[in-house]
């Protein structure tokens, strides 16, 4: 019996999915960031999009101009950043760092906080001020990293339009704050600047948590938002590391979609606020 012949008139799903795998190790062997963990729905509905704005007919038509164009690549990796923040987004999270942890965070000495997967920073100001709030601000510092330099770069000028500004005035003041928001920016036309005492604080830098290793010796970690990206080994694989960057006793913050419960490391922490997704990482593994 003949055997059946392979049709040329492949699907076309089938070819994007092979497209976008051509791409990824593409982007792995040329440039060293492995976003073949990322959640596959996410990737192909962004890439989708840039193929869109850049006027391409399909993902295959981006490889040779990522392979040999870096400007052009890192437009495209903008694609695959996490830019979804806000200043003191999910008012309550602040409100139970605030009563449940910082309690027990000034009994350090020095107190390191890292926000990893930072964004534009709006996170790590509004820590920032809770900790100037409370007290702790003059023995803080608080490291806040993304893989995206374009996103640390904003993050850096703490520059926001004042229609977010709005929005985090009142989510400050559900979150507990006891000052005036008002009295952490600066306006100016139609955008606002965190005030200079916020920003020193801070430092910004590079860090993939796709490759990357071990940030220090936290007291205080945040990495909200970023897993629900991830596919299971990398969520696993991103939380060892989160995990391992903390002291014992240290506290983790997650994103409200990602219950630690879930995973593998759930037994190297007591849960501190299940709703706000704060945990405190056991003395003892």
């Amino acid at each position: 019996m003949a055997d059946t012949p392979l049709s040329l008139d492949q699907p076309r799903a089938d070819l994007e999915t092979i497209e976008v795998e051509l791409l990824l190790e593409a982007i792995w062997q040329r440039y060293g960031y492995d976003f073949r963990a990322y959640a596959r729905a996410t990737i192909e509905r962004r890439l989708r999009q840039f193929v869109s704005n850049s006027g391409l007919a399909s993902v295959s038509e981006l490889i040779p101009k990522v392979l040999h164009d870096a400007r052009f690549f890192s437009q495209l990796a903008r694609y695959f950043s996490i830019p979804v923040t806000e200043l003191f987004r999910d008012p309550f999270v602040y409100r139970a760092v605030r009563e449940k942890e910082l309690p027990l965070l000034c009994t350090w000495p020095h107190i390191k906080v890292w926000h990893a997967g930072c964004a534009s920073g709006e996170e790590a100001y509004s820590m920032a001020i809770v900790l100037k709030e409370t007290g702790l601000n003059q023995r803080a510092t608080l490291y806040a990293t993304d893989f995206n330099d374009e996103a640390l770069e904003r993050a850096r000028a703490g520059i926001y339009d004042i229609e977010k500004i709005q929005v985090a005035t009142r989510n400050y003041q559900q979150a507990g704050g006891s000052g005036t928001f008002s009295d952490y920016y600066h306006a100016a036309y139609n955008a606002a600047a965190m005030e200079a005492p916020l920003r020193e604080r801070i430092v910004f830098s590079n860090h993939n948590l796709m490759s990357d290793g071990i940030f220090g010796d936290m007291q205080m970690v945040f990495c909200r938002n970023v897993l629900i990206y991830f596919n299971r080994e990398l969520q696993e694989r991103v939380l060892t590391l989160l995990t391992d960057s903390l002291v014992h006793g240290g506290f983790l913050c997650l994103g409200t979609k990602e219950d630690l419960q879930f995973f593998s490391h759930c037994e190297r922490y007591e849960v501190i606020d299940r709703k706000a997704q704060l945990y405190r990482k056991r003395s003892t593994p």
